[in-house]
């Protein structure tokens, strides 16, 4: 049997759903918009992509939008095992033909063939476990925050406090990279030089995510000064550096990659999350944002619930690629149970920025409320009854709202 690659899109159309259908499939394999002399029938037997449709929502009326699933199949032999060339097949000029009011797509499965071509991540859930020091609970972590206006020394002081107050992670928020005002040799050196130093002192090293992104030369060499200073991870923006970019870092790098998912909002018309994490989980990231519970943004927990199970969820028989779902976005004690509750695992980071700085006891109460939140989560025991028992996270409620 022929290897395949398959596809799932959420459809709309005023049009006939068939014609359309088979528009598309042409158009993303051997077909243009006129018959043409090459494309005979042995052509298309090897090469072009097929296509089931079906009905999600009728139409009313004759005219009125339709809503179809869409399944779009290709052989591997159109494509071979290539991640930059497999976007344009599932999601290159499908979105702008006309009959198509909008295409969305929902999932994909991928051949064995990609499993064998590309690395996956390299430390995952348990890799980062191991470096953190962390072996069985959420890892708490931060955003350095304010995101940007913090000089390197200023910084530096604030990771200080953080190791004191027993952070287990923290990354430079996406604005900060190597800007004029915090320039990323001097943040990174000042702060590991916290790090090494709390460290020796306890014995385990927290750590820091430096927002590597920039130009590849550029990436590459920050990358190797975290390691010359003994850090455990970097991050990545992934639609700023784009595939390409990102495969030829990951054949540079020795550590964790942190990948951060901004302009998110952007892609989310034409991509489902489940189907666009699976292509850098099989590029080799480590971790990856996902939002979070009742967050700051548009999306509902059901999307931010489904995200972070299919992280975890295995790809491929022989090369799992899990890696750890990244929990953000006006995330406070309020999201631990129903987090966890509705995940139901333990392997995830949970980034409080505001949620933590913001407490009213100071940066240690922030840290030290949010593992009371989760401790109580996990344990079974209400938010309001640990908060009898924790002066922290007794604050904590009082300060960013309700017991749930």
């Amino acid at each position: 049997m022929h290897q395949r690659i398959t596809a799932t899109y959420h459809l709309t159309t005023r049009e006939h759903p068939e014609r359309t259908a088979a528009l598309i499939a042409g158009e993303q394999s051997s077909g243009t918009f006129v018959a043409i002399p090459g494309e005979d029938e042995a052509l298309k037997a090897r090469a072009a992509a097929t296509y089931d449709i079906a009905t999600w929502v009728e139409p009313a009326t004759k005219g009125d939008l339709g809503h179809y699933r869409l399944t779009l199949s290709w052989p591997l032999a159109n494509v071979g095992p290539s991640l930059p060339h497999l976007m344009a097949t599932i999601a290159g000029n499908l979105y702008e033909l006309r009959p198509v009011h909008s295409l969305r797509l929902l999932d994909m499965t991928l051949p064995e063939a990609f499993a064998n071509a590309y690395p996956g991540p390299a430390f995952g859930v348990s890799g980062t476990r191991s470096l953190c020091g962390v072996p069985k609970a959420p890892l708490i972590g931060t955003i350095i925050k304010p995101s940007v206006g913090l000089s390197a020394s200023d910084t530096a002081a604030m990771v200080a406090q953080l190791c004191e107050a027993g952070i287990d992670f923290i990354k430079d928020d996406e604005l900060q990279a190597d800007g004029p005002a915090c320039p990323f040799d001097e943040r990174v050196r000042l702060s590991m030089q916290v790090i090494r130093a709390h460290a020796d002192r306890t014995g385990r090293q927290v750590m820091y995510a430096f927002n590597l992104t920039g130009e590849l030369d550029d990436m590459k060499r920050r990358h190797d000064l975290v390691v010359a200073e003994g850090g455990t991870a970097v991050m990545l923006s992934l639609n700023s550096i784009g595939m390409s970019g990102f495969n030829a870092f990951k054949r540079h790098a020795r550590l964790p990659i942190h990948a951060h998912r901004n302009g998110w909002g952007y892609v989310q018309a034409g991509w489902s999350y489940v189907a666009w994490q699976k292509l850098w989980r099989l590029a080799g990231v480590d971790h990856m944002h996902v939002n979070g519970i009742a967050n700051k943004f548009q999306e509902d927990d059901d999307s931010v619930i489904a995200s972070a199970r299919a992280c975890l969820t295995p790809m491929f028989a022989n090369k799992a690629c899990t890696v750890m779902p990244v929990f953000s976005s006006g995330q406070t004690v309020m999201q631990a149970h129903p987090t966890w509750h509705r995940l139901q695992s333990p392997d995830l980071i949970f980034l409080a920025g505001g949620g933590l700085f913001a407490h009213p006891g100071g940066i240690a109460a922030g840290v030290h409320a949010l593992r009371q939140a989760w401790d109580a989560a996990i344990g079974g025991v209400p938010l309001v009854t640990a908060a009898k028992s924790h002066r922290e996270l007794r604050e904590a409620i009082d300060t960013f709202g309700p017991a749930q």
